[in-house]
């Protein structure tokens, strides 16, 4: 494993811990605009996103969207966007970041039902994509180039 680290490292990778859940999430910090929050990794989302209820936390532009969101049994929910955030993950940033914006309660519940933290929003596929991700379930690490 340590191979694996020196050649991504070689390579310009960041190293981004995160942790697992009691509901088996991959809970990962993150910055959005400069401002922390708790994420949760996922590579079946599409696109990252955050809820209504953290648009002035994050300090976005929140824009009315026609795209509908589902997910993780819910469907048909209203959505909004934001265009152009800063994001960043450990040492990964980058700028011109669009997200998506939409009512996270239902995820946030089940996650209570655990008894583990609410989230402030996603981490999806457009950031795994968009920085060649690796991600070493085992050792809990996240790489993004």
């Amino acid at each position: 494993m340590e191979k694996l680290q020196e050649i991504l490292k070689q390579e310009k990778y960041k190293k981004i811990k995160f942790k697992i859940t009691k509901t088996q999430h991959l809970l990962i910090k993150a910055k959005i605009n400069g401002v922390k929050g708790n994420f949760i990794l996922d590579t079946g989302a599409s696109s990252s996103c955050i809820g209504f209820e953290t648009v002035g936390l994050f300090l976005v532009d929140a824009q009315d969207s026609k795209t509908k969101a589902s997910g993780a049994g819910a469907t048909g929910m209203l959505t909004q966007t934001a265009s152009n955030n800063k994001m960043q993950l450990g040492t990964w940033k980058k700028s011109k970041f669009d997200l998506v914006i939409f009512d996270l309660s239902h995820v946030n519940e089940a996650l209570m039902q655990y008894k583990t933290k609410p989230v402030h929003g996603i981490i999806g596929a457009d950031v795994l994509l968009r920085g060649k991700a690796i991600i070493d379930y085992y050792n809990h690490y996240l790489y993004l180039q």
